[in-house]
């Protein structure tokens, strides 16, 4: 007679169905390269600007974690609330190592925050200008906030990316045509702020809305085309403020931080349904540096 055909008793059966749940936990833990492979699928890197620095920028992809954290920016306060939870993966929307290092050392505020990252395992990727203009990205948020008809993108893409994403930036019409005090204060409500900034006249009707996210007043000219009364964007320098009020359309500038940190929690709560075995929060220390006075 085998083993397996012997009467199992209860201390046996116990240590069996640990061993089972053991075995079961191994198999089914996530790693960094599973959620990276989710988020390349959910913002696309072949869809990044040129010049961005996207993706896996530190750690090991075959490791295996438990949680993650996503963030606006990378900070050494924010690493810190990273470390101190035991986060195994960081998606930060602005990337790290942006520009190109020659040394990595504790001389720099950046160096010892990725050094101290990197003894504690913690990996860090971000999706940077991919998430931007995602089917499902920031400034298409944007355009579901503000219940916008009729969306494209401001910038389309060539043929190889658009199969993956429309374009970047985005714009649409209004259910009904509203002042650009209106609007104002529809945007206020939506980024929960009590001031913004503004170019134009507060009376001014305005029907099409653009949408770029981040430092973008750039895309002004490319809204003004699409015939957009108005750009919503997070940045604007003065003279591209000059510009705007010459070529006749408004901007509303809710700030960067506004502009996009409501999506990274967005981000943590996609995450969360996708890897229900992964603890996933946004930061809770992170916080726009700019204040009014």
């Amino acid at each position: 007679m085998s083993y397996l055909s012997q009467p199992v008793g209860r201390q046996e059966l116990e240590i069996l169905i640990s061993l089972s749940s053991v075995v079961s936990e191994f198999i089914m833990s996530e790693t960094v390269h599973g959620v990276c492979t989710f988020l390349d699928q959910f913002a696309p890197l072949r869809t990044a600007e040129s010049w961005d620095n996207v993706g896996l920028l530190l750690g090991d992809a075959s490791r295996e974690i438990d949680s993650l954290m996503t963030c606006l920016t990378l900070t050494p306060d924010v690493a810190a609330e990273a470390i101190k939870n035991k986060v195994g993966l960081i998606v930060a929307h602005h990337p790290i190592l942006f520009r190109a290092v020659q040394r990595l050392t504790t001389d720099t505020t950046e160096g010892r925050m990725l050094l101290e990252l990197a003894e504690n395992r913690i990996a860090v990727y971000s999706p940077h200008t991919a998430f931007d203009s995602a089917t499902g990205g920031i400034n298409q948020q944007w355009c579901e906030l503000l219940n916008l008809q009729q969306t494209q993108s401001l910038r389309p893409f060539d043929e190889e990316k658009a199969e993956l994403s429309t374009g970047a930036g985005r714009c649409g019409d209004l259910p009904n045509p509203v002042s650009l005090s209106q609007l104002i204060q529809q945007v206020k409500g939506v980024c929960s702020l009590n001031h913004l900034q503004y170019v134009g006249n507060c009376d001014s009707e305005i029907r099409r809305v653009g949408v770029a996210c981040g430092a973008a007043a750039e895309f002004m000219n490319e809204a003004a085309l699409l015939d957009c009364d108005v750009l919503i964007t997070g940045e604007a320098r003065f003279h591209a403020c000059l510009e705007a009020r010459t070529k006749n359309i408004s901007l509303i500038i809710v700030g960067h931080y506004a502009s996009e940190r409501f999506a990274c929690e967005q981000l943590a709560n996609a995450l969360q349904t996708e890897f229900p075995k992964l603890t996933t929060r946004a930061s809770e220390i992170e916080s726009d540096p700019v204040n009014f006075g």
